[in-house]
């Protein structure tokens, strides 16, 4: 029995069902490679090199659906990328006529790179969008809880308190950064145009007086930025697509990274909105946003290494290097695609529980704010005594399972400081709100 794949994302829920994943299906891509086509002729026309009617049929021929993707797919086996069987069927399709005028002067790469670069296009369009949803959400939490307390958390383990607003704020700097990131990448995104080995030769060879204006023509017929060289084997393009997307996919991870240990059942201080089922126990809300990022950010370096590896590309065109590219360019597309759909989801239903935050302050008597207690002793009772009966204290804290505050008020060369809001961790937090507020600013 055998079994047609159907791109349906069973085994990928992180981007399953995402904008991203519509934009860089099987016919999307397909779709991008008869508009590469038609923009071609249509940039030849432009320039005199065929005629305008020809631009019209080769345009109204380049329909997706007109085509049999499963035929074309089955058939670029023979000549190792789809571009062949393409050209064949879209050449039928416009008519003996104008057929002729289909890829002319191209070879396969051509199309297939500015297809590509087309589908990154799109779909950078759509996870910017997104993005933006992720930035709004953690905006206004920030803003909100710009004092509200927590622990900040070292190694593992409680250092000394921070605040929410300001820990939602970074999470909104690396969203930021990475749409600035994605924005610079998404505007130099080049059409390819090189013909056989990179010259341009066959245009001249058709009759162009002036060949280099031909690949800015194209570039203008499809939206995408005019190449300075054939990129063939310059493969910047793809690496800063492979970057950008990796470090986007990271800086998300960050956020599921820390909302998945905040929301665990001993700390809570944060929760999903809606959490995932469990198929065996009932009583389960599982963080499936925070866990589907998490998984594409451990994915997506790896991902970006293949494209990283492909920069080295023998000749005027590569075997091997640059078809290493078209799979794991897919999937990073949809990767960050798919965890910014989550992320943007995640930001917008997380719930933060200020309460549990206040208990998790406490799980230490009051040791979380030892830093801040040395140094206001220390020109009390000596650098040397305060850090002796600051040890000693600490001590007697979990034996005695007492608060510092209280321990502290026991010391009779204390008395008069006010030792309840000197141990309160609530007003411990340094710059912090100063901090959110300053982050906020960036637009």
């Amino acid at each position: 029995m055998t079994f047609p794949d159907d791109g349906t994302g069973l085994l990928a829920p992180g981007w399953a069902g995402s904008p991203a994943a519509a934009a860089t299906g099987d016919r999307a891509y397909l779709a991008a490679l008869l508009d590469a086509e038609a923009a071609l002729t249509r940039a030849q026309a432009a320039l005199g090199l065929a005629p305008d009617e020809a631009a019209t049929a080769v345009t109204d021929a380049a329909e997706a659906d007109r085509f049999d993707l499963a035929s074309i797919a089955g058939r670029a086996r023979g000549g190792g990328n789809p571009v062949i069987p393409l050209v064949a069927d879209l050449t039928k399709a416009v008519g003996a006529q104008y057929g002729p005028y289909v890829h002319r002067g191209a070879t396969s790469q051509d199309i297939l790179d500015t297809a590509a670069m087309l589908v990154a296009a799109r779909t950078l369009d759509l996870i910017l969008t997104e993005l933006a949803r992720t930035e709004r959400a953690l905006a206004r939490l920030a803003a909100e809880h710009r004092e509200t307390a927590l622990p900040g958390r070292t190694l593992t383990q409680h250092a000394v308190p921070t605040t929410f607003g300001l820990k939602a704020a970074g999470w909104r700097s690396l969203v930021l950064d990475a749409r600035d990131r994605i924005t610079a990448v998404r505007a130099g995104l080049p059409a390819q145009l090189g013909g056989a080995a990179g010259t341009l030769a066959a245009f001249a060879a058709y009759g162009a007086a002036d060949p280099l204006a031909l690949p800015a023509a194209y570039a203008r017929e499809l939206g995408l930025a005019e190449p300075a060289l054939p990129w063939h084997t310059l493969r910047t393009p793809v690496a800063d697509l492979a970057g950008c997307l990796a470090s986007a996919t990271g800086a998300l991870g960050k956020l599921a990274a820390d909302v998945l240990v905040l929301g665990r059942t001993e700390t809570g201080e944060v929760a999903e909105g809606s959490g995932g089922g469990s198929s065996a126990m009932p009583h389960k809300a599982n963080p499936v946003r925070s866990t589907l990022i998490a998984a594409a950010a451990r994915r997506a370096p790896q991902l970006a290494a293949t494209l990283y590896g492909s920069l080295a590309a023998e000749d005027e065109r590569p075997a091997g290097a640059w078809h290493a590219e078209w799979e794991p360019l897919r999937d990073l597309l949809r990767l960050t695609g798919g965890a910014a759909r989550d992320a943007a989801e995640l930001a917008e239903g997380l719930r933060v529980r200020p309460a549990a935050m206040r208990a998790d302050l406490d799980l230490t008597h009051g040791l979380i704010v030892s830093e801040r207690l040395s140094a206001e002793l220390a020109p009390v009772l000596g650098r040397s005594r305060a850090k002796e009966l600051l040890s000693e204290l600490a001590k007697r804290t979990y034996a005695e399972n007492r608060p510092l505050g209280e321990l502290l008020a026991e010391v009779a060369e204390l008395r008069d400081l006010d030792l309840a809001a000197l141990a309160d961790p609530t007003q411990y937090t340094g710059s912090a709100a100063a901090l959110t507020d300053r982050a906020l600013e960036r637009r």
